[in-house]
């Protein structure tokens, strides 16, 4: 028969966590993870850039090329 402090006993988790973090998978992570020191600035979403014309304008082509070649 089983005491009652075994039977109540918390299961200890092989994984140090830090209880600040509040997310099951956030406090798995180590703390130099979990920082974010290196957070990259992000742009506006509605600038586009010179990169986003010209990837346009090859996907527009390049559609426009196979429906051309489809039709002959």
């Amino acid at each position: 028969m089983m005491t009652t402090s075994h039977a109540f006993a918390r299961r200890r988790s092989l994984v140090l966590t830090d209880e600040g973090a509040r997310h099951p998978f956030r406090a798995s992570l180590p703390p130099h993870v979990r920082s974010g020191g290196n957070a990259m600035a992000l742009r506006s979403a509605w600038q586009i850039t010179r990169d986003d014309v010209r990837g346009f304008a090859s996907a527009y082509l390049a559609c426009l090329l196979a429906a051309f070649v489809f039709i002959l």
